[in-house]
């Protein structure tokens, strides 16, 4: 699908908001991703949905690399190639009447669609987010607008509460999980609650639909494709 760039805005120092107007039809459920394609870049960028409607689709990305460097030069007008819907996203009917929704750093922007649709099925998420310090947080202001509950905990203390994620779960109420982050995270979170969850993974891709291979992974019973058969997975069938 060809998309037109609306918006391109930082939200910190390495983290950007982008925001395009097109075709969403194929996108049907949070913690889908979409791939872009980037003038002068050969393999495409798998970038989770933030959030979309029946017309816009809002993407955001953090600087790690010369492709997500180059998208922060893009401007409004511009045209760009995506695969949409790609990917198993999260199933909400499978959460709690008060699911606890964990984004850590990048991790976070799929909670908001996510929380979104989870409000509008009448439930009660709750977002708890983790970052490193006060700088670095964003989409705050994205999941108060929806009204849902938002802990933030950072390592060094200088915003919500300090320490790691899993410092905050004592003083929370929730009967199932959802949780997108960094690797560590998602697997702390597993020894720390035995409630029933679904982890986001990120593995590196190649064609981002299943066909190359390359980014299967072993689970209990067998082996998955990221791209395909995830990037959401059940938290009782990973293997650490």
């Amino acid at each position: 699908m060809t998309f037109t760039l609306e918006s391109n805005q930082p939200l910190t120092a390495l983290v950007w908001r982008m925001v395009l107007r097109g075709d969403t039809a194929a996108i049907t459920r949070p913690g889908q991703f979409v791939q872009v394609q980037l003038p002068g870049f050969y393999l495409r960028r798998p970038i989770s949905v933030c959030d979309w409607d029946a017309e816009r689709l809002t993407l955001v990305y953090k600087v790690v690399g010369q492709g997500t460097d180059a998208m922060t030069t893009y401007a409004p007008g511009m045209t760009l190639d995506l695969l949409t819907g790609l990917g198993n996203g999260f199933d909400t009917a499978a959460c709690g009447d008060r699911p606890l929704l964990v984004g850590g750093g990048v991790g976070l922007p799929p909670m908001i669609g996510l929380c979104r649709t989870l409000l509008a099925e009448g439930k009660h998420p709750t977002v708890l987010a983790g970052f490193g310090s006060a700088q670095e947080v964003f989409l705050r202001d994205a999941v108060e607008a929806l009204g849902a509950p938002f802990v933030l905990t950072t390592l060094d203390g200088s915003a919500g509460i300090r320490g790691l994620v899993t410092d905050a779960l004592p003083g929370l109420t929730f009967d199932s999980l959802c949780a997108c982050g960094p690797l560590p995270m998602l697997k702390a979170l597993d020894q720390a609650t035995a409630c029933p969850g679904q982890f986001s993974f990120e593995e590196r891709m190649g064609c981002g639909f299943g066909a190359c291979m390359g980014c299967t992974v072993k689970v209990k019973g067998g082996y998955k494709r990221i791209c395909k058969d995830g990037p959401v997975l059940v938290k009782e069938e990973i293997l650490w």
